[in-house]
């Protein structure tokens, strides 16, 4: 088993020169992450029905599935030309690892990126750095964080994106862009001026297109959200109204 339990100097280990500056978002290149989590109308059978659903959009925005490691394989292959993360990857080899997972497999299943320390499966920072130092270039890390101090030590190990989202907003009602938008902005500028090579994104409560533009307006580079679809009557039409300003 990998031990996680290490200091890293960060200035050593950010990725300096691996990306280039990545620009405020603009409503054309706008990134819309849905998270499958593990819900019932997200796993399985649904998982491949609603990437199919994401692919199927008419957009200039770049859609991406965060799907469960066991609906990977399945998810690309059903949805062929929709880009595919995972939800949570591990900093370990081949080798005696077990319940691990392991960023290669994920990559030779299909992944392009993943998520990692997600509010519901939170990890260290040195978990975070070593995953870096392991994943190749051109596979996509989305670093979450609960608020702007961990966003900042985020952006420090260059990951291609820190994505905000307040716990006790997430799954709620209420967007984070209505409810707390000073978080949203305060951390765009924060990252910026860690890494300019280093994209933001928000989320917590994004349900709609207007929720949407109201982030990119504040400094993102698009949103993180999950129930807006997964828990929707109409996933696509959802899908559909999220990507409407865009």
């Amino acid at each position: 088993m990998v031990n996680l339990r290490i200091s890293y100097d960060i200035g050593i280990i950010s990725r300096h020169g691996q990306r280039g500056t990545v620009p405020r978002g603009t409503m054309r290149d706008s990134l819309v992450v849905v998270n499958f989590k593990t819900y019932q109308t997200a796993h399985g059978a649904c998982a491949e029905d609603l990437a199919r659903a994401m692919a199927s959009i008419d957009t200039g925005a770049r859609m991406v599935a965060a799907v469960s490691a066991l609906d990977l394989s399945a998810v690309v292959a059903a949805a062929p030309g929709l880009e595919v993360w995972c939800q949570h990857l591990d900093p370990v080899g081949f080798g005696s690892n077990t319940g691990w997972v392991h960023p290669e497999t994920a990559m030779e299943r299909g992944a392009s990126g993943t998520l990692i320390n997600h509010a519901e499966h939170k990890v260290s920072l040195e978990h975070v750095a070593m995953l870096m130092e392991q994943i190749p270039d051109g596979f996509h890390v989305c670093a979450c964080a609960a608020d702007i101090h961990e966003a900042r030590a985020l952006a420090a190990l260059e990951p291609s994106f820190v994505a905000v989202e307040p716990p006790e907003l997430i799954g709620g009602e209420t967007s984070v862009t209505s409810a707390d938008p000073e978080i949203v902005s305060g951390t765009a500028q924060a990252v910026r001026e860690v890494s300019t090579r280093v994209g933001i994104l928000c989320g917590a409560g994004i349900k709609t297109g207007k929720d949407v533009a109201k982030a990119i307006e504040l400094g993102t580079s698009g949103v993180l959200l999950a129930s807006g679809v997964t828990k929707s009557e109409d996933p696509r039409a959802s899908l559909i109204d999220l990507v409407s300003l865009l």
